[in-house]
């Protein structure tokens, strides 16, 4: 009985094992039909390997990837099939993990038979049969082309980033419903917000225009712009932005509509540009003024050479117990003010300069101090004084007289006392700090001068260089102090900037180019007439100036000539030098005053063919400008000196004596 159970239980057995065989033979055939299937129906390339790494099958999607006939392939390693010396331990180790049971992912570079190299992504996975890793099959897909796009969309993304995120000009992209989808750096450079401080229209204009009056008209505009603007055009604008801290920048827009209704903007920031142009437009309009003053002051100071000569002529026949001797002594004064308000004009058309030199400013600055101080008692002067300071090369007496018109308009702005501060400093400007105001960099001296006044508001300080303008009532403090201040220091090669606020006083800023020339200092000349003789040519066109001065120079002793034009004094001479020879020829002017301003023949030509004619011949240049520009030139080529119209009579002999 137990035997026979023992045999019935074997056969049982030994039927469930065949059953289990079958089982087994039924699902490697299933297996083997489905990698069949996946093998010939498949989309994507497929390969598979036994144990060894050999191919045992591939599809026609594999043998057209790699260009490969199956039967060439079949039997062979797919590694050496497929991959290149390069590439071959990298792939290896794919297959060796794939048939360790591992599935693998991974993108690398294999090789057709052509040898053409392409990018594939594949997977790779195991076969285990009852267990144990049998082979593997490989799925491929060629990922060239989306290798290619993703190059060049780098390529794009590039081409984006040296556009728009490193653009000059800042750009924002706002969405059809108002919504910023991004903003470049340059947009947060130049305003300061971040796309988190406005992520939408509204917020954009409620920050970048808080007076809601303006930023209702900005955002009408915008609107209007918007609805009348068709796809593609640009709709430029101009206004005024507040930006994150608070300060204020001209922009200039240009808002484009996209066709899927988005916006493009881009922002330009034109403030420095904007304010050089102003600065520009200002110079023209002091140079054009400058010019006119300038002529004004000429043909004034003939008028005034005519009263001064006459006045001088009677003083010299008058003592001062003569009854008419007050009369004629205020004449003087009276020309001589009027004289010093042509020097004003002068200095503001940028013809002031008369006798240029080195110069320490601290003396004429320290002259000019105590001089002001006796005058404005009430009011304290602090002295900060640098005692290494450049030399500057400057004309003395306009320097002072800008000082005094600094310190007048300083005194006007502090009627019941206050103090005045005085700086003197070297300074090195580099190009951007000397770029608005047309100068060359370098060393400079800086003159600044402080009030504690009752300051300016801003549409005072765009003015207070222009002639003639004045925040005081009618007839007091009106004139051209100021602006004759700014043409002198324009004249010397330097410039000025002023700095205020209402009710916290003023500072004006001189800055003058530095020498390295030595200081000199002023000689004052003495007060009396130095009588001479010898013979004068006297050329000018105005005959009240050949008549008084004819007059004048007979009454210091010389023998005068009077020629009324440049032509008329190069025949004179001619004939005194015997050019033609003739017998009875004149004798040759030991001395010529010579006008610079005359019709036809100018001073500067004559001055030329005299010196041609007669090379030793003495030349004193006579203007009512002053010597700069043009009588600096003529001075320098051929005359021995210089003479300001209007002259007394004892200037100018003075002067006469100087040459001979």
């Amino acid at each position: 009985m137990p035997q026979k159970h023992t045999y019935e239980t074997l056969k049982q057995r030994v039927a469930q094992l065949e059953e289990a065989v079958q089982n087994h033979r039924r699902n490697e055939t299933v297996l083997r039909q489905h990698l069949d299937s996946l093998l010939q129906h498949g989309s994507l390339p497929i390969v598979t390997v036994n144990s060894d790494h050999i191919i045992t099958a591939c599809n026609t999607y594999f043998s057209d990837l790699f260009e490969f006939e199956e039967r060439e392939v079949l039997g062979k390693n797919l590694d050496d099939v497929i991959a290149r010396e390069e590439d071959l331990q990298e792939a290896i180790a794919y297959t060796q993990n794939t048939l360790k049971g591992k599935a693998i992912h991974g993108v690398g570079r294999r090789y057709t038979k052509s040898g053409k190299a392409i990018d594939i992504e594949f997977t790779g996975v195991p076969v285990v049969i009852d267990g144990e890793v049998t082979g593997a099959y490989g799925i491929y897909q060629d990922v060239s082309e989306q290798k290619k796009a993703q190059k060049a969309l780098q390529t794009e993304k590039d081409k984006f980033e040296i556009l728009v995120e490193r653009a000059p000009l800042g750009i924002s992209l706002i969405q059809a419903d108002g919504r910023y989808t991004y903003i470049n750096p340059k947009f947060t450079h130049i305003f300061g917000y971040t796309l988190e401080d406005i992520p939408t229209g509204r917020e954009w204009f409620k920050r970048a225009f808080p007076e809601q009056g303006y930023r209702h008209q900005m955002i009408s505009a915008w609107i209007q712009d918007k609805e009348s603007a068709g796809i593609g055009e640009s709709r430029p604008r101009q206004c005024t932005v507040t930006c994150k801290d608070g300060s204020k920048r001209m922009i200039h827009f240009g808002s484009v509509t996209m066709e899927n209704g988005d916006q493009l903007v881009m922002y330009q920031d034109v403030t420095e540009a904007q304010q050089l142009e102003i600065q520009l437009q200002k110079a023209q309009k002091m140079e054009s003024l400058g010019t006119l003053a300038g002529g004004i002051a000429h043909n004034f100071n003939n008028v005034l050479m005519g009263i001064q000569g006459r006045a001088s002529l009677m003083l010299m026949d008058r003592d001062s117990s003569h009854p008419d001797f007050s009369h004629l002594k205020g004449i003087e004064e009276y020309v001589q003010r009027a004289s010093e308000l042509t020097k004003d004009l002068l200095g503001f058309a940028r013809g002031g300069k008369y006798e240029v030199k080195p110069t320490d400013l601290n003396a004429v600055v320290v002259h000019e101090n105590r001089m002001f101080g006796q005058t404005r008692k009430e009011i304290t002067i602090h002295e900060e004084l640098a005692e290494d300071l450049w030399s500057v090369e400057v004309d003395q007496g306009q320097i002072q007289q800008a000082l005094i018109n600094l310190y007048v308009n300083a005194g006007q702005a502090m009627p019941g006392g206050g103090a005045l501060y005085i700086q003197t400093e070297n300074v090195t400007l580099d190009q951007d700090q000397v770029r608005p105001f047309e100068v060359n960099s370098g060393r400079y001296v800086r003159l600044s001068v402080t009030d504690t006044g009752t300051g300016m508001d801003e549409a005072t300080r765009e003015k207070i260089f222009d002639p003639f303008f004045t925040t005081r009532q009618m007839g007091i403090g009106t004139g051209l102090g100021l602006s004759s201040v700014y043409g002198i220091i324009k004249n010397h090669g330097g410039f000025i900037t002023v700095h205020s606020q209402k009710g916290q006083g003023a500072t004006f800023h001189l800055y003058f180019p530095a020498s390295k020339a030595v200081a000199t200092e002023t000689e004052n000349p003495s007060g009396e007439v130095a009588a001479g003789e010898g013979i004068i040519l006297l050329v000018d066109d105005e005959e009240m100036i050949t008549t008084v001065g004819r007059q004048m120079l007979r009454k210091l002793g010389y023998s005068v000539v009077v020629a009324g034009s440049g032509e008329e004094a190069i025949e004179i001479m001619n004939h005194a030098h015997g050019n033609p020879p003739t017998g009875d020829r004149p004798p040759v002017p030991d001395l010529v005053i010579l006008d610079m301003i005359m019709p036809g023949m100018g001073g500067g030509e004559t001055c030329d063919r005299i010196k041609q004619i007669h090379p030793d011949v003495k030349i004193l240049l006579s203007s009512g400008y002053s010597i700069n520009g043009q009588a600096q030139e003529i001075l320098d080529r051929c005359c021995d000196g210089f003479i300001q119209k209007p002259f007394d009579i004892i200037t100018l002999s003075q002067k006469i004596r100087e040459l001979l």
